[in-house]
């Protein structure tokens, strides 16, 4: 997934010193972080990230145990909520998640993809 494909020209990144993102600052506010020097210059760090990405993988390692590769995204849309409602307390976070499920449903074909394609009915 290319950068430029997915964050808006103008957006202020903060990166490490991987040669991928050389070449950012054309068209973005880039600064980076050299962590053979420091791992934090002011507001300039990957700290989020990097805690993200560990979260994730003790998930992965721990909680999930045995995640397919056709789900792998729901997992990390699950941790991404996780992650960006953390200072709220559980019950927040439940309200808050209740209210989003209203008139949505996900079967449980759909959920595994055994759905048959020309129908969208459960294969049985």
């Amino acid at each position: 997934m290319p950068i430029r494909d997915n964050v808006e020209p103008g957006a202020h990144l903060f990166t490490d010193e991987a040669v991928s993102y050389f070449g950012l600052s054309a068209d973005y506010a880039h600064d980076v972080i050299n962590h053979a020097e420091a791992y934090a210059v002011g507001q300039v760090h990957t700290n989020g990230l990097e805690n993200f990405w560990s979260l994730m993988k003790r998930g992965l390692g721990g909680t999930y145990i045995s995640v397919e590769p056709y789900h792998l995204f729901r997992y990390l849309d699950e941790q991404a909520y996780r992650f960006n409602t953390r200072k709220l307390t559980d019950s927040d976070r439940f309200s808050r998640t209740v209210t989003q499920i209203v008139g949505k449903r996900l079967t449980y074909a759909e959920l595994t993809g055994k759905l048959n394609p020309d129908t969208t009915q459960s294969v049985n």
